[in-house]
């Protein structure tokens, strides 16, 4: 049995944003590209575990009417006020490294992190993501929501891969190293 990895898999702007103002993601619309999708059917058919931020898992919610990732996988919302489950998701409000620990304890596939940045950022203080692959999408935002938060150690990461797009989008793959 392989072990269970956290996968960072995201993307941002050039200049380091997943979000502009008002959690505005409809920037990404831009890399609609029919009969493409960046390798993300590939990458999901080795996860079945995600963790997301409240804030991302409502602006998804509200956006589409419903969390389809609920529907794929064991789904946790990381808040720090709810918890318990409701429509598919579980609310957890407690220790990270302890839920991570559990998760991959239970087996299975990968589990996949799909932000947001405080997230990402509790996940990166603890030296918890194993492996980055992140969409660069060719705008600058100059305002939002910043990937990386900064006030963690720093890691060494070893490149996998780098992909370019007809779309101008760039997907980077790092490891981490140990």
């Amino acid at each position: 049995m392989s072990e269970v990895k956290v996968f960072l898999y995201i993307a941002m702007s050039l200049d380091g944003f997943i979000a502009g103002d008002n959690d505005d993601i409809s920037w990404l619309d831009a890399m609609d590209k029919e009969g493409e999708d960046y390798g993300y059917t590939e990458f999901t058919k080795s996860i079945d575990k995600y963790i997301v931020g409240n804030t991302t898992y409502k602006v998804v919610k509200k956006m589409l009417g419903e969390f389809p990732q609920s529907k794929q996988y064991d789904c946790y919302v990381l808040s720090r006020s709810k918890s318990g489950k409701e429509d598919g998701v579980t609310f957890y409000n407690g220790d990270i490294p302890e839920l991570i620990e559990s998760l991959k304890k239970k087996g299975g596939k990968n589990i996949y992190c799909d932000g947001g940045g405080q997230v990402v950022h509790e996940l990166m203080k603890h030296d918890l993501i194993d492996e980055y692959i992140i969409s660069i999408i060719p705008t600058i935002l100059g305002n939002g929501k910043r990937l990386f938060l900064g006030g963690t150690s720093p890691l060494n990461i070893e490149l996998v891969s780098s992909k370019s797009y007809e779309t101008g989008l760039v997907q980077i793959h790092y490891v981490r190293s140990r």
